[in-house]
């Protein structure tokens, strides 16, 4: 083994030890032209061997017609060669190659005992180690690795490592969600059965931080084939005492000691509006300082509003900064300096960075991207269209859709319109699209005349199909009922998995004049096994546990898969 030049070192904060990783040393190639005359006279010796051993009159003798030439001995034989039990496909390997090649072995040296400990092993390849801890977390997936490259459900086994010895304790078995360690490494993490869980090293103990709480942390939208799927993780306090944990609407400071937990935002469940993201304001934090302001992204589920708020330390609730049916993000600030930025743009409006104080307020715009966009036609507005799957089982009753108008717009007169599909696109009702020649764009779209229909779509598990005419006609009839939509001059368009439910709606409609399917999934059984380019990967996963949605194996679900 040697030092890999591709981890940083890292000390620990007291400087009793130095973090770093190893790799396997690779022997230097030899060098032929070291010693020149040396290997020119084995050389010649070698020629004048197989010179001697040539049967007379063959030297300068033209070589039968078909006969074989020799074989170069220099020559190697290029082979890939596939194991039923390789953990990870060879495609995946071929992909993943270059990353296999930077990988290194955690280890440790502690200079006061002048003590070297390698923590990562062969199967334990994942450790994480802080630089103010005596513990450090490994995961091993190697006993789920085969399977999860199958079915896309991936677990791991979690560790506890002991930073002066390197011991490893099995902490957590068979774990799908992985939240990772506290910022001093004594704790960590992990979801399971619905609830969030603390496992304390020192203690050995994992400790359900939820379980009391007045609210689910199962995000009910989630409709594809996972079991209980787990709301947001944002991050652990400073100190490491608590995590902050999204429940789909407001944002919960829990406590890992049993006490008592803390609704920050308050009212995003009774205002149906969702407090999603926390803006990272200091890339060197070593977690969440919960005794300065905290500022977070906002969503109005039904608005499609889109907003920055601020959780004030020792107060209740979100103060809303900003608020518009617009989109805003990539909040900084000032390093030295109360002083922010951010984007903001709209259906129609370029985004563009505006700075403000730390209100946000009374912002001043300091680029004007957005400028360009008067020199062209652009959508004349937008509206946000309520409706009804037409199949009672699905999950979501409610739905939504986008419809863009034309540039140039004249109320009474319909349009042309393309209706795009993919999954759930309604939240896209205020952000700027850049006009782009490859593929679906409704900046183009709507540029040259057409409407744009951008409808939600929920799933049957089993059914994903007719699931997208259960969700898509009831949004085109709406569309239609408001006199934007010409009925008779409908296109419909998608991509992926867009392209595999155009290709399918196609078959069971005629509310459709044309229709383009890009990249379409139009075999759901021989697209079952075959691998994905980017990830080297089966598409199986992507069928059971992902997209797909079904319930397993084809062999298993032949009305499904048909």
């Amino acid at each position: 083994m040697t030092i890999s030049s591709d981890r940083a070192p890292q000390w620990m904060d007291d400087h009793s030890a130095i973090l770093f990783g190893i790799r396997a040393a690779k022997k230097k190639p030899e060098d032929k032209s070291a010693a020149p005359g040396r290997d020119e006279a084995k050389d010649k010796e070698a020629k004048a061997e197989q010179d001697i051993e040539k049967p007379k009159g063959e030297e300068g003798k033209p070589k039968a017609e078909g006969a074989k030439a020799e074989p170069d001995p220099e020559e190697k034989p290029d082979l890939v060669l596939w194991h039923y039990q390789d953990k990870r496909l060879q495609s995946q390997q071929q992909v993943e190659e270059e990353r296999d090649k930077q990988f290194s072995f955690l280890s440790i040296y502690r200079t006061r005992e002048r003590k070297f400990v390698r923590l990562a092993t062969d199967n334990l390849r994942d450790v994480v180690a802080t630089p103010r801890s005596r513990w450090a977390v490994g995961t091993d997936n190697s006993e789920y690795e085969r399977m999860g490259s199958m079915d896309g459900r991936r677990f791991q086994d979690v560790y506890a490592l002991n930073l002066e010895t390197g011991e490893a304790t099995l902490a957590a078995k068979r774990v799908r969600w992985f939240n990772g360690p506290s910022p001093d490494s004594s704790r960590f993490l992990y979801f399971e059965d619905g609830h969030y869980f603390v496992h304390d090293i020192a203690s050995r103990k994992s400790f359900n931080v939820t379980g009391a709480l007045p609210v689910s942390f199962v995000d009910d939208r989630d409709d594809h084939n996972v079991v209980k799927p787990p709301t947001r993780s944002l991050g652990w306090s400073r100190d490491g005492g608590s995590v902050l944990l999204s429940d789909g609407w407001d944002l919960w400071r829990v406590p890992v000691d049993g006490g008592k937990a803390v609704n920050l935002t308050v009212t995003g469940r009774k205002n149906e509006t969702r407090h999603q993201n926390r803006f990272v304001l200091d890339r060197d934090e070593r977690g969440i300082d919960f005794d300065r302001p905290v500022f977070v992204s906002t969503y109005g589920e039904w608005t499609k509003k889109g907003g920055i708020s601020r959780i004030d330390p020792g107060k209740p609730g979100a103060q809303p900064l900003l608020w518009d049916d617009a989109s805003f993000g990539r909040l900084q600030k000032a390093q030295k300096a109360d002083v922010y930025v951010y984007m903001r743009d709209t259906y129609k409006d370029q985004g563009d960075l505006y700075v403000a104080a730390d209100s946000l307020k009374d912002a001043r715009r300091v680029t004007s991207l957005g400028d360009q966009v008067g020199n062209y036609d652009w959508s004349s507005g937008q509206m946000l269209l309520d409706y009804t799957p037409s199949e009672k089982s699905l999950q979501a009753r409610r739905l939504q859709a986008a419809l863009y108008l034309p540039a140039n717009y004249e109320k009474g007169k319909s349009y042309p319109t393309i209706v795009y599909i993919y999954e759930r696109l309604s939240q896209q009702l205020n952000q700027f699209t850049n006009p782009t020649a490859n593929g679906f764009n409704k900046s183009v779209y709507t540029s040259n005349g057409y409407a744009v229909l951008m409808p939600d779509i929920t799933y049957k598990l089993n059914d994903p199909g007719r699931s997208a005419v259960w969700c898509v006609l009831p949004a085109l009839k709406a569309a239609i009922a408001t006199g934007v939509v010409d009925p008779a001059r409908v296109g419909l368009q998608g991509h992926s998995w867009g392209g595999y439910q155009t290709s399918f709606l196609v078959t069971q409609t005629q509310a459709f004049a044309a229709a383009v399917a890009g990249a379409p999934l139009t075999n759901m059984i021989s697209m079952y096994s075959l691998i994905y380019k980017n990830s080297g990967n089966t598409n199986q996963g992507i069928f059971e546990s992902s997209q797909g949605r079904f319930l397993g194996g084809y062999w298993d679900n032949w009305d499904a898969y048909y």
